[in-house]
């Protein structure tokens, strides 16, 4: 029996507040980061105004992940 392929698993950056994701049309400004909960921006442009956002680390790694988020700052 052959094994299934295995996923390549990459390990994102632990959040710190002031944190600048880039994807390719956006930014991702972290603000304060808790336990399980992560207050974040999602940037369009060069406009540093944005709604507050309020998501869990597992889900906010795994949007940037899927976006091919680079860690800028």
């Amino acid at each position: 029996m052959k094994n299934p392929p295995q996923k390549k698993t990459t390990t994102l950056q632990p959040f710190r507040s002031g944190q600048i994701w880039k994807m390719q049309n956006s930014h991702v400004l972290i603000g304060e980061v808790g336990k399980t909960l992560v207050e974040y921006k999602l940037l369009k442009g060069e406009v540093k105004r944005g709604p507050i956002r309020l998501a869990g680390k597992p889900a906010l790694q795994t949007f940037l992940r899927d976006h091919r988020a680079i860690l800028v700052q």
